[in-house]
């Protein structure tokens, strides 16, 4: 029997399927008109970069042919006759005029450049986010970008993301909220947060959320391949990341971030964002950042030029190092590294770590407090066969100083007494009667070059000039080994420190090989990794040099690749700095099969006493959760790991006889070619990659990377593991990731960050016997294939 049909009420089905379908075409009606709007204001705004833009690129051309124009003027101004002293003194004028308009000129074209850098930075994506505040004196709309921009009436059309009301983008969610600002916190209402993703000037996504930024576009750009230069992150900073960034009081910043948790790209927005924060303050020569490599500097050199900025000195360890001991080589830490893996005793880890501590570089300064001037290492200072200073005069002028001086002073002074007493005998030689007669027999063009700006008023006098000049310049060495500190052997005077400090649990006899083996480095003019911290320090607390006061920010990448003893000289040679450190101490590839120590916790006693703020980043964005669970994985403490929810596919796991490996690689670097544009070939070593190389160019078209590269390139890469850190490809071949290769627990940080570097695809290849690593973990994390015959299978 037919049921009548029941009038719709309130709560029932159809009455809700009409009332959802007209809310729904409501919404839609209503965000439709939301993007016409915004649409609209981005193309007036953009029309005004556009009119800005080449008004000032017009001025730009003005300013320049001006700028001819005086120097032209001033090249004829400098041919006036300067006869009349009257003459004379009305062109100086002129010409000082004329450098002052020049100088103001060029201030005004550097102007006009920095505009128009900024509009060309804005065209095409005016901005990416839109803040609507409720404060006390009415509503406000705020569009925030990556410069600001202004109309003709000088109102903000984009807030740069900078400025302090823009961090209510970044840390704010809907609500109340504050923001610091020059006139003290500031409370307001956060109402609306939009997010926007425009190219060319049209707008592509564009929707309101409570969060930082939205997954939807961390989805869309994580998702996108990847280059050989790092991008700049604005527009996606999540709210720790920015707390990171912003933060101007510490004097240690610790960063300790996961791979891919975005701690270099939070770093170089932190290097921006201080630039802007103390604009007249603070300029990028003030800053320098230690790079763990050359490739890496290449990889993240187009940062903060994209944000409007000029690139901070970049420079690596072995660089820095490099430069303060010329003329001798300092060992690297991938020659270490290598050297290491060939051959490590136990005894040299145990020495290593030792010298390598903070409390070496305490006996380091301990030593020279109470070392007595007849034990420190004076030399004679020779020339041409005739001695100068003997060690005994060196050692009394230092021994009848006041003992209360600073070591320091006593050596500046040493040093000045020696010129001194030089310059008293090169005078007494100048009187001789033989250096009159070399004076008769120079030539005119050497008298006319010593003595062009030079007035006698008799012959005598230009003859004892004459006289000075050549003796001065002939005994010119002399003066420079006393400059240069020649008249002391830091070398042996560290080899003696060394003879003084062997800890408890070492042998004499092996301490005393370890000094042998520094003696014959040095004669062969290197120096070992572990001495040149300890080795610099010596040497600058007993010159007093070696420091530089003009750098205010320092920022080291890969901190868990620098020992305590560096780190504390760094904070030596950089004394005025505030340093910003950050690493992943599951990244410590080049230490962790030996070192133990709590690195955070022995960094932050270094800085006791100074304002030390703390940052832990464990959400990784980099991978797809596919990778980023396997890397995690392989960690004790890998559970702390956050993997950004970025699907993709499963990493494999390939093993197959060693006879088929190069095929291996071949047939899947091939694959993974079709669809990505770089794919990185990583070995654990520079000796396997160079051997990989060998038989797989034939193959393939590769490029074999070295520590002497200086920037990336698409296509296939083959690398060592160390050259890769903080670099990351859309595509990651792990080769010989074998039992052999990676059969321990203190090869897994390794393993770890040759996984964490791929970005979408993953494929690891074993040889012979798959590593325990990777069979201890659960078979849902990777795909895995067994291609050796069944008699083989172990």
């Amino acid at each position: 029997m037919h049921k009548p049909a029941q009038p719709a009420t309130l709560f029932s089905k159809p009455f809700l399927t009409v009332t959802h379908n007209v809310l729904k075409k409501r919404w839609e009606l209503m965000q439709a008109k939301e993007r016409q709007y915004e649409q609209a204001r981005v193309d007036r705004v953009s029309q005004i970069i556009t009119a800005q833009l080449a008004a000032a690129q017009n001025e730009l051309a003005q300013a320049k042919a001006e700028t001819r124009r005086l120097d032209e003027n001033y090249g004829e101004n400098t041919k006036v006759n300067t006869f009349e002293v009257d003459d004379r003194m009305e062109t100086n004028a002129a010409v000082q005029q004329q450098k002052n308009m020049i100088a103001g000129q060029m201030e005004s074209e550097r102007i006009l450049q920095d505009t128009e850098k900024r509009l060309r930075l804005l065209a095409g994506s005016p901005y990416f986010g839109r803040i609507d505040i409720q404060e006390a004196d009415g509503r406000d709309t705020l569009y925030i970008g990556t410069a600001t921009l202004m109309d003709g009436d000088d109102h903000f059309l984009v807030y740069d993301w900078r400025a302090p009301i823009s961090a209510l983008y970044y840390n704010g969610t809907l609500g109340p909220a504050t923001y610091d600002a020059p006139m003290g916190r500031q409370q307001v209402d956060l109402t609306r947060k939009r997010q926007f993703q425009i190219t060319d000037g049209h707008i592509d996504n564009m929707f309101d959320t409570n969060e930082t930024v939205g997954d939807s576009v961390l989805q869309h750009v994580l998702g996108q391949q990847t280059d050989e230069y790092m991008r700049n992150i604005v527009s996606t900073i999540q709210k720790a990341q920015n707390d990171i960034i912003r933060n101007t009081d510490a004097d240690l910043l610790l960063v300790q971030g996961v791979a891919g948790s975005g701690k270099t790209s939070a770093i170089l927005q932190r290097v921006a964002y201080l630039l802007y924060h103390a604009r007249n303050q603070l300029d990028s020569d003030q800053m320098i950042l230690f790079s763990p490599n050359r490739l890496f500097s290449s990889y993240i050199s187009k940062v903060l030029p994209s944000l409007g900025e000029k690139n901070m000195r970049q420079v690596t360890l072995a660089e820095f190092l490099g430069q303060r001991f010329e003329g001798l080589h300092v060992e690297s830490l991938f020659e270490r590294f290598e050297a290491d893996m060939a051959n490590l005793p136990a005894a040299t880890q145990q020495m290593r770590r030792y010298k390598e501590s903070a409390a070496f570089m305490d006996q380091v300064r301990a030593y020279l407090q109470t070392t007595p001037p007849q034990m420190l290492a004076f030399t004679p200072i020779d020339f041409n066969g005739e001695t100068f200073f003997s060690r005994d005069e060196i050692q009394r002028i230092f021994a009848k100083l006041p003992a209360q001086m600073r070591l320091a002073d006593k050596f500046l002074r040493t040093k000045n007494i020696l010129i001194t007493r030089l310059k008293k005998r090169l005078r007494r030689l100048a009187l001789e009667e033989d250096i009159e007669d070399e004076v008769s027999l120079l030539d005119d063009a050497t008298l006319e070059r010593w003595t062009r700006d030079k007035e006698f008023t008799d012959p005598d006098a230009e003859l004892h000039y004459l006289a000075r000049k050549l003796v001065f310049r002939r005994y010119e060495p002399v003066y420079n080994a006393i400059y240069n500190n020649y008249f002391i052997d830091f070398y042996q005077q560290y080899a003696a420190f060394l003879t003084t400090a062997r800890p408890a649990g070492i042998s004499t006899a092996g301490w005393a090989e370890m000094i042998a083996a520094f003696t014959q480095h040095v004669e062969r003019h290197t120096i070992p990794l572990s001495d040149a911290a300890p080795l610099l320090y010596l040497r600058d607390l007993l010159t007093g040099g070696g420091q530089n006061h003009s750098i205010r920010y320092l920022f080291i990448d890969e901190m868990q690749d620098y020992s305590l003893a560096q780190i504390t000289y760094l904070r030596h040679a950089f004394p005025k700095a505030h340093f910003t450190l950050l690493g992943d101490r599951d990244q410590d590839v080049f230490s962790a099969h030996y070192e133990k120590e709590d690195r955070l916790a022995a960094v932050r006693a270094l800085f006791r006493g100074g304002r030390i703020s703390s940052h832990t980043l464990n959400k990784s964005y980099r991978s797809t959760q596919e990778i980023t669970n396997l890397a995690k994985a392989l960690l004790p403490d890998g559970g702390d790991i956050t993997a950004f929810a970025r699907s993709g596919e499963k990493p494999t796991y390939i093993v197959c006889p060693h006879t088929e490996a190069i095929a291996a690689v071949s047939r899947e670097a091939t694959a993974l070619l079709q669809t990505n544009k770089t794919v990185a070939i990583l070995t654990k070593t520079a000796q396997e990659a160079t051997a990989l190389y060998s038989r797989l160019a034939s193959e393939v078209p590769v490029k074999l990377m070295s520590e002497h590269d200086r920037s990336l390139a698409p296509g296939i890469l083959i690398l060592p593991i160390y050259l890769a850190k903080g670099l990351e490809f859309d595509a990651v071949i792990a080769y010989d990731i074998s039992a052999y290769n990676f059969g321990t627990a203190g090869s897994a940080d390794v393993l770890y960050t040759i996984c964490s570097r791929a970005m979408h695809s993953l494929v690891l290849i074993g040889i012979d016997r798959p590593s325990p690593l990777l069979r201890a973990l659960p078979t849902t994390l990777y795909d895995y294939q067994d291609l050796r015959p069944t008699h083989a299978v172990v």
